[in-house]
């Protein structure tokens, strides 16, 4: 938000100076990110002299050029090349001297220096309007009445330039008392005053008006909830034309451009006290008659930028007798109702609207306005009627309006200020200090903040409608602090705290080793928004009130984020990818369902390139490896199983009890191209409050080394290809006993020398007594076991 120096002046008087202004503002949360100048002629005309042409004679040299002698005072004669084709002797005219910058319109300069043209010494440059930026005009070189322009006199000495320092603030949403340079010089004042520093505050009240007949309009407001005030003005005989140079100048600074005198008044009370105006062409309000409600869905309605909407219903509509709709109200006016060149009369609005109806209405078309972003986070309700005056005021002094009749005004209910019970024992256990209570007493006047009654502990304080965000006892001490100063604050020199034990069963523990443990194997880290588009609506979370199409769903799987950072990764030539994120998932079915999953994704080389290592694409048994590192943390025996998911093209799932723990698959090619993504990526996610839950059945315990060797015995059996190592694996599992430590599979064969729909498994096993040395009776006894189970189970047969 840009405020202008000047106009903040207007408000707050101080001798501090621009850049202590900046400070102090930052001080007070309202953070100045850079402090830039305006001048209303760039360069303003500095270095520009009056001068007059004492001859003019053709250049010897060049067709088009005239070599000119021009006086500048003081007896200075200056030789001039010149090549405007009005250029005579006798002429008064702006001349820049040697050393003088002449802007372009992007601001970029050149200077005058003295030069030879063809041969010609010149000393400067006759200049015309364009050049100097006093308009478009480059017919020529500018000639001045000579009764009027005094050679020798500096040219700006004859215009009424605009000099200015803007600041630019960045404003936090719930500031909404700030946007306006009345609300900003209003908390300017607070801290300057309680700070012992000069200021003199001018608060600014309702004016007085004149009036003269009657108007015949009439006012209807259809649900008092929608709009709980509205101020309505009838001004005929307006003269719609070009602003004043002031206000002009005062718009441009803060980055506006001026439309015509009417516009532009409305916009200077929008960002001067902070309230919105909207003026409509009275003539065309039918049956003159203004009506504030809502309309049937799927009326269509042209904006003042000329596209045609279709409304939903719940907008907020300002409307005319026969309920035509004139504008979006707070948001938007319409193309059929705006004030034009050909305006004489002007209805004036001045109104307070329901923030969440405004807002729904700006969301809902995707209009972002000056008036929206106000009302959305509530202006105050108690300007509304100083704001209108103030602007009829000036419509009557630059426009030559006159106000008709009385002001219509329908106020029912009035919005009371927020009651709170501020205590100081509160204030001292937030802040870490004491504050002496006259100190609070200040600080709370100097923000309008009302203090009722004096209680033991504190004060019942009423905190003024325009603080919107302002209505808890937290809130008024943020307020304090404000005004009082964070740096007032001292930092404790020394940080005391207890060390506490994790428990078994704490969340954050688990997922702090998992996080842990897939940093140390090369993984990163990723945190994305739970806000996000979804192309399937089904059982997913709709905002209510969304701050975006693109926000307005929250996140059904984390996979769709983590392919966003590969694709930002890819592009990038970061191609090898193994990313975490730890996050949740939201899904409607028949309640709300809110899941914290640990999600990974890889792609990519699973090896940096290398001399000694040939290039080696990741692949599904890579992420499934990694999932068995962090699942080997819980001590769980799980079930492996096929899993149907349109998210992959192949997928596992793991299971506990008949309940999803992991599921791990290969993404599906047409999700990767979505995301221009060409390169295979694996990914797995693991239901976490479920592994805490398994956590917490299995305590694990440490035990010492074994004293004997391990044996291993290898199989390699003739099984059916539909057999899955994993039943495999689970069949050893059960064996009865107790020397099995563990089990792999070291080779898989398919192909010649087998039978039709067979391969072959080789399996290795590993067995220990902690006891004693096993002996080769014990070892054959285990073993034939095992095949016996193959050969029952599975029909497996021995290979030789």
């Amino acid at each position: 938000m840009k405020i202008s120096n000047n106009w903040l002046k207007d408000f707050v008087k101080t001798e501090s100076k621009t850049e202590r202004i900046g400070e102090f503002l930052t001080d007070i949360g309202l953070e100045v990110e850079g402090i830039d100048k305006f001048e209303s002629v760039r360069g303003s005309l500095e270095g520009i002299i009056v001068g007059k042409v004492l001859t003019c004679e053709k250049h010897p040299n060049a067709d088009k050029l005239k070599k000119t002698t021009v006086d500048v005072g003081n007896g200075k004669v200056l030789n001039i090349v010149c090549g405007a084709p009005n250029v005579e002797a006798g002429q008064t005219v702006p001349v820049a001297v040697v050393g003088t910058k002449i802007y372009d319109k992007t601001g970029n300069f050149f200077e005058i220096k003295e030069a030879k043209i063809r041969g010609e010494v010149s000393q400067g440059m006759i200049c015309a309007e364009d050049e100097l930026g006093l308009s478009e005009d480059h017919g020529g070189i500018m000639v001045l009445d000579e009764t009027q322009y005094e050679v020798g006199k500096n040219f700006a000495d004859y215009f009424e330039l605009t000099n200015d320092e803007v600041f630019e603030i960045g404003l936090t949403p719930n500031r909404t008392d700030a946007m306006s340079h009345y609300g900003v010089a209003r908390d300017l004042h607070a801290y300057l005053s309680t700070n012992q520093l000069k200021s003199q505050f001018n608060k600014v009240a309702s004016e007085a008006l004149n009036s003269e007949g009657t108007h015949g309009f009439k006012l209807e407001i259809e649900d008092a909830e929608l709009c709980p005030r509205y101020i309505g003005a009838v001004i005929e005989d307006v003269k719609v034309a070009e602003s004043p140079s002031w206000l002009k100048d005062r718009l441009k600074a803060i980055g506006l451009s001026p439309i015509n005198n009417v516009v532009d008044i409305t916009n200077y009370i929008l960002h001067g006290y902070g309230q919105p105006l909207h003026a409509f062409d009275a003539d065309k309000i039918a049956d003159k008659k203004v009506k504030v409600g809502v309309v049937k869905p799927g009326t269509k309605f042209t904006t003042l930028d000329g596209v045609e909407r279709t409304l939903n219903g719940s907008e907020i509509m300002i409307k005319d007798g026969k309920d035509n709709p004139m504008c979006i109200a707070g948001v938007f006016g319409g193309e059929n109702s705006g004030v034009s060149e050909t305006t004489k009369t002007i209805f004036l609005e001045s109104a307070y609207f329901n923030p969440i109806a405004v807002r729904k209405g700006a969301k809902a078309h995707s209009l972002n306005t000056d008036a929206s972003f106000r009302f959305e986070r509530g202006v105050d309700p108690n300007i509304t009627r100083t704001a209108i005056t103030h602007a009829i005021k000036m419509i009557q002094e630059i426009a030559e309006g006159k106000l008709v009749g009385d002001l219509l005004e329908e106020y029912p209910k009035k919005i009371e200020d927020s009651y709170v019970i501020l205590r100081f024992s509160k204030i001292e256990q937030i802040l870490g200090t004491k504050i002496h209570r006259e100190k609070v007493k200040e600080i709370l006047k100097a923000l309008e903040i009302q203090v009722l009654n004096e209680i033991p502990n504190g004060f019942e304080i009423s905190v003024p409608a325009y603080r919107a965000d302002v209505t808890r006892e937290i809130d008024v001490i943020e307020e304090i602090l404000r005004i009082y100063g964070y740096n007032k604050i001292d930092a404790p020199q020394k940080i005391s705290f207890t060390p506490v034990k994790l428990s078994a069963n704490d969340q954050d523990e688990l997922e702090n080793s998992w996080a842990r443990a897939l940093q140390s194997i090369g993984f990163n880290e990723v945190m994305n928004n739970s806000l996000t588009s979804v192309k399937d609506e089904t059982d997913a979370v709709k905002l209510l009130n969304p701050l975006s199409g693109d926000l307005a769903f929250m996140r059904k799987s984390l996979l769709e984020g983590l392919l966003q950072n590969a694709v930002y990764n890819i592009n990038r030539k970061n191609q090898d990818i193994k990313f975490f994120e730890l996050g949740k998932i939201y899904h409607k079915k028949e309640k709300y369902e809110e899941r914290k999953q640990l999600a990974l994704l890889v792609s990519g080389r699973d090896v940096a390139e290398n001399w000694l290592q040939p290039k080696s694409a990741v692949s599904f048994y890579n992420l499934k490896a990694y999932v068995k590192v962090l699942l080997e943390r819980l001590a769980v025996e799980y079930k492996e199983a096929a899993l149907s998911d349109e998210r992959f093209s192949d997928a596992l799932v793991y299971e506990v009890d008949g309940k999803a723990l992991v599921r791990i698959g290969k993404v599906f090619p047409a999700l990767l191209k979505d995301f221009d993504i060409d390169q295979d990526c694996f990914y797995a996610e693991i239901e976490l409050e479920y592994a805490q839950e398994l956590r917490s059945k299995n305590e694990l315990k440490f035990k010492d080394i074994p004293k004997f060797n391990k044996i291993r015995r290898d199989l390699a059996l003739l099984i059916d290809k539909n057999v899955n190592y994993q039943d495999l694996y689970q069949t050893a599992k059960k064996n009865k006993s107790p020397f099995i430590k563990s089990v792999n599979l070291f080779d898989v064969y398919e192909g010649k020398n087998l039978p039709e729909g067979k391969k072959s498994y080789a399996m290795s096993f590993e067995l220990l007594n902690e006891d004693k040395t096993l002996e080769e009776k014990e070892i054959t006894e285990v073993m034939d076991s095992l095949i016996k189970a193959f050969q029952k189970e599975f029909n497996a047969e021995l290979r030789s």
